[in-house]
Formats: structure tokens, C-alpha cells, sequence
């Protein structure tokens, strides 16, 4: 039961990480009394909205750097690919973070299949060969794009049309434990097309910038035996009640 709970909870860390700059994007200070924490989630890969009728296929490269004590600069990196069928079926990959320098494919620490059809939830271990399934109660709401902040307007990313916003939360300086007032950013581009962001920006000044780019999208059917188990891979089913 403990470890189902655990898929999920990561099934719906998806949702949550396309919410965190919607949470923290409120124009004005904090003012509830308690430490600001900051945004200090590094995701590896964006939130794909199981929607039919708009398939793709793409990368997603997230690039971080943060200014140590010492004064020099850690920068990390990592590239995954995502993709959605015709269906609403979509793929997503975790790969691990590497230094800047690193040149090549990150080694892929897990990947993630759902079909809102039939609402399978899959996570697939390549170190384990071991696909963890459930069968959730609900498909993941669609989340629409934050319309609050600066309006950044429109422009072309990778032949799409998207819609840009800017906001900002202040932390007090008693609240920021640093001593001084925080400023922190976040930007979003929003494609209605794809309902996809296709790019996002983070800075606060203790945890760094986080960059998240969408690139090399293919509007094409992706391959279908992304959706699908290897047949090497053994299917534990983590669905409440099941006797397996």
C-alpha cells in the first residue's frame, strides 16, 4: 500500500511541478509569518496534459546555475524527451543531472507512460527492468495557464505560437533568512495549441536560475512502442486491492 501511494504521489508530483510557479507567483510580498522556502524544486521535465487530438513529440532541456559560497558558479544540466499520441497517451522521461560540460544523452533514471483511456498509470525502471502499474481513480485535471503578472505577449518558439507572463513574489528581508529582501521571477511560455509550456524560468537569488526549454517538436503520431512496456520488463500491478 505504501509503495502505490508512492506512485502515485509521483504520477501527481507532475501536476504539481506545472502548479509550483502558479503557488509561488502571487504579485506582493509574503506576509504569513512564516520563512519563505523559496523555490527550490530542480524539475527535470514538464508536465504533458493527456489531451487527445494533438500529437507530438519533443525535448526538454533544463539548465540550472547556482552561485556557491566560494563564488563560483555550479551549473547543471540534464535532456529528456516527452511525447503524446493522437490518443492522449503521454511519455515523459527522468534523466539524471549532469555538470554543464557534460556532453551526450544523461543516463535515463525512469520513464513515465499514462493513458487517460483507461487510466494505466505505468513507471518503467531500466536499472530494474521492473514497470510499476495502477490504475488511478481519476485523470490529472487540465491545468490552464497562469494569466496573472506581466503580460509578456506572444512570439514563435519552435513554430508555435505562445503567450508569455512574468511574475514576481518579494520575501521581506525577515522572512527570506538572508537578512535582506528577495526578489524572485518566474516566466512562462504557454502554447494553447500544444497546452504545453514550452519554456520556463526561475530565479531567486538563493537557489540560482532554472531554465526549462521545449525544443525539437514534432507534430507528427509518435512511435507507439514508447506507450508500450518492453517485453523484458516485469509488470508489478500496484492498483488498490489488486492480490498480485
Amino acid at each position: 500500500m505504501l509503495r502505490n501511494s508512492a506512485m502515485n504521489t509521483a504520477f501527481w508530483l507532475g501536476l504539481a511541478v506545472l502548479l509550483v510557479p502558479f503557488i509561488f507567483a502571487q504579485n506582493g510580498p509574503v506576509s504569513n509569518g512564516r520563512p519563505y522556502p523559496g523555490y527550490n524544486l530542480l524539475t527535470t521535465s514538464v508536465f504533458v496534459t493527456p489531451v487527445p487530438n494533438a500529437p507530438f513529440s519533443a525535448t526538454v532541456g533544463v539548465e540550472s546555475a547556482r552561485q556557491l559560497p566560494d563564488g563560483t558558479t555550479d551549473r547543471l544540466k540534464t535532456i529528456s524527451n516527452i511525447a503524446r499520441d493522437y490518443t492522449g497517451r503521454i511519455y515523459n522521461e527522468r534523466r539524471s543531472l549532469v555538470p554543464g560540460s557534460f556532453s551526450g544523452m544523461p543516463q535515463l533514471l525512469s520513464a513515465h507512460v499514462y493513458d487517460p483511456e483507461t487510466r494505466l498509470n505505468s513507471f518503467l525502471n531500466p536499472a530494474t527492468r521492473i514497470a510499476r502499474q495502477s490504475t488511478v481513480a481519476r485523470a490529472p485535471a487540465t491545468v490552464p495557464p497562469e494569466s496573472g503578472g506581466e503580460d509578456l505577449g506572444t512570439q514563435m518558439m519552435e513554430n508555435v505560437l505562445v503567450h508569455g507572463f512574468r511574475s514576481t513574489t518579494t520575501v521581506p528581508a525577515n522572512l527570506s533568512g538572508t537578512g535582506k529582501a528577495l526578489v524572485i521571477t518566474h516566466e512562462y511560455w504557454y502554447s494553447d495549441d500544444l497546452r504545453l509550456n514550452l519554456l520556463i524560468k526561475h530565479s531567486d537569488p538563493r537557489t540560482g536560475d532554472q531554465i526549462m526549454t521545449v525544443t525539437q517538436i514534432n507534430r507528427g503520431e509518435p512511435n507507439a512502442l514508447i506507450f508500450e512496456v518492453p517485453p523484458d520488463y516485469k509488470i508489478v500491478n500496484e492498483t488498490p486491492g489488486n492480490q498480485q
